[in-house]
């Protein structure tokens, strides 16, 4: 759906995977950027980098200053304790709500909110949808599931373990996917929906590549035809996913890092459901998943070839 006027969207985690993404797809359809950046960035036509991270107000402020509708994508996926991710995600979001007052606000939430019990991540992106609805101006929430595509670090190690020929996964479990500038075109579709007829107003949408999940044996097939290589998938209960994490764990302390596979990830991946239902999302009539998961798979592998990550 191509936009009738030229919208100024100001982005927070734009310098990030999907925020990237954000950027691009927002420049695309010939919007202008203003996105926050905690360092100094490369100058890029149409992005005007405001300094400053979620917890300086006056950055947040000039963020914000003159934008027609906000994207809020910044937040903390991995973290020792809850305390980081209630920072980083509640009261960051907390900030960034108050700092864009009335303003069409995009929240990028997460599919783990719908079991807050399950992990620290997904309670604090539940509280962080309560901000989001508790403050004034139209608002729309996404909750994507696993995010894929050129940049992303997150899922490297699946690709690594494909191409070794043995990826673990867990036991009896189904994931929905969403290719990257699928999700980042359908946030930019918000903000202009919000700018504009506001049809999405109070929505909280999940999103996926139409799919609504794939069991993760399935999902280690495609990832390995996108290598061009036999994998097969290792089935893991939730004991050994939990032993894993204490492993990881222990790793990260003696390098002084944050483990890859936490007690929180860990419970987080042994829940059996993690589809998703993006019916809502698509009655809008504003956006659609263009790419199929081969093809987003094969785009990701040629990206990591050409990265030098694979």
């Amino acid at each position: 759906m191509a936009p009738t006027k030229t919208l100024t969207l100001a982005v927070t985690g734009g310098t990030g995977f999907v925020g990237g993404h954000v950027l691009d797809a927002a420049r695309a359809r010939g919007h202008d950027v203003r996105a926050l950046a905690r360092r100094p960035q490369p100058a890029r036509d149409g992005v005007e980098w405001v300094p400053g991270d979620l917890a300086n107000y006056p950055a947040l402020a000039r963020l914000v200053e003159g934008a027609d509708a906000v994207i809020h994508v910044a937040g903390v996926v991995n973290a020792r304790h809850a305390a980081a991710f209630e920072a980083g995600n509640v009261a960051g979001t907390a900030a960034m709500r108050m700092a864009a007052g009335e303003r069409p606000f995009v929240h990028v939430s997460s599919l783990a909110a719908r079991e807050p019990r399950l992990s620290a991540y997904g309670a604090s992106k539940l509280q962080a949808e309560h901000v989001v609805r508790g403050c004034p101006g139209r608002h729309a929430m996404v909750r994507p599931p696993a995010v894929y595509g050129p940049g992303d670090g997150e899922m490297l190690a699946l690709f690594q373990a494909a191409r070794l020929g043995l990826v673990p996964v867990p036991a009896g479990a189904r994931a929905a996917m969403i290719f990257a500038p699928d999700l980042a075109d359908a946030l930019v579709a918000l903000a202009e929906d919000l700018a504009r007829a506001g049809r999405s107003a109070g929505g909280c949408f999940e999103i996926d590549d139409g799919a609504g999940g794939y069991p993760h044996v399935e999902l280690v097939g495609k990832i390995a035809a996108a290598l061009g290589v036999r994998a097969r998938a290792l089935a893991v209960p939730g004991a050994m996913l939990r032993l894993g994490a204490a492993v990881d764990t222990a790793r990260a302390k003696l390098v002084g890092a944050l483990p890859k596979l936490s007690f929180d990830r860990a419970r987080y991946l042994a829940h059996r459901d993690w589809s998703a239902d993006s019916g809502p999302l698509l009655a809008l009539g504003i956006w659609q998943p263009r790419t199929v998961l081969a093809d987003g798979l094969a785009k990701t592998v040629a990206w990591y070839r050409h990265a030098g990550w694979l």
